[in-house]
């Protein structure tokens, strides 16, 4: 008996090594099969306007940009990074490339009370500004929403199926919670920031040099954000990256894949928002 229950334990012991070595090798197998950022460089450029997607809580996504600004501005190819995270009208340009970081922050206008901590968009803003390359804000200011959420011609901006997509988009991005009578402005102010970021990005377009935009995931796709509002035939390619499993039905050029991030109830604290 004793003998049985001995091997018993070790085919045990065994069987859980193995389960946890096969975990292991998958995990490596996932971060083997991402590609480099010149790997995924080279599946989408030359292109005059990268638009590059993240989704804001993945620490790896910025990790991402930082690197892709780096790559082209090694190369000389970076034109300017337009940046979702601080708002048109404000950019580093006579900034020297050893400007400290209260300097840049004050050119950009960059608040953290918007929901944009510095600390997570530091690397990718200042890796640009010590290349030399112009950081540009691209989304709508907040002075403009309430003129956008009234503005009637943006409905138009976009066919109505995409129209109707995007204002299902806001609907559940809210977590059902928004009256009906606040989806059409809220949709509005989306359409406004896709079309603020399109306009910013387009102006900073140089002969033969890449404008790299990056925002979030919804912004870039191709069948409702900023593409919808670029100029008919413009070229462009785009780059999601995709924390496991979010973000997978977002169409791109090319993808950056990351391990998932820890499950969240982020309807928890929006609920709690809309009782106060």
């Amino acid at each position: 008996m004793r003998r049985r229950a001995y091997h018993h334990a070790m085919r045990s012991r065994t069987l859980v090594t193995l389960a946890a070595t096969l975990a292991l090798v998958a995990g490596c197998a996932t971060r083997a099969d991402t590609p480099s950022p010149d790997a995924l460089l080279s599946r989408v450029m030359p292109t005059p306007l990268l638009l590059v997607g993240e989704q804001h809580d993945a620490s790896e996504h910025q990790r991402l940009q930082r690197d892709l600004v780096q790559a082209l501005a090694t190369r000389g190819q970076l034109a300017a990074v337009v940046m979702e995270m601080a708002e048109a009208g404000h950019d580093t340009r006579g900034l020297a490339r050893n400007a400290d970081e209260a300097a840049v922050r004050a050119a950009l206008g960059w608040n953290e009370q918007h929901n944009w901590p510095w600390p997570t968009y530091r690397p990718v803003v200042m890796a640009a500004v010590r290349a030399g390359v112009p950081v540009v804000g691209g989304n709508l200011p907040r002075n403009r929403m309430r003129e956008a959420m009234g503005d009637a011609a943006l409905d138009a901006s976009v066919t109505p199926p995409v129209l109707l997509q995007q204002r299902e988009a806001i609907r559940t991005g809210h977590c059902d919670l928004l009256p009906e009578t606040q989806l059409g402005p809220m949709t509005r102010i989306q359409l406004a920031r896709d079309r603020t970021l399109a306009q910013v990005a387009t102006a900073q377009l140089a002969a033969g040099r890449t404008v790299l935009l990056i925002a979030g995931n919804g912004h870039v796709r191709g069948d409702l954000g900023v593409p919808r509002h670029l100029s008919p035939g413009q070229a462009h390619r785009v780059i999601v990256a995709r924390a496991g499993k979010a973000g997978t039905d977002v169409p791109a050029d090319a993808h950056w894949d990351t391990p998932a991030l820890p499950e969240t109830d982020h309807c928890a604290g929006l609920r709690a928002r809309f009782k106060r």
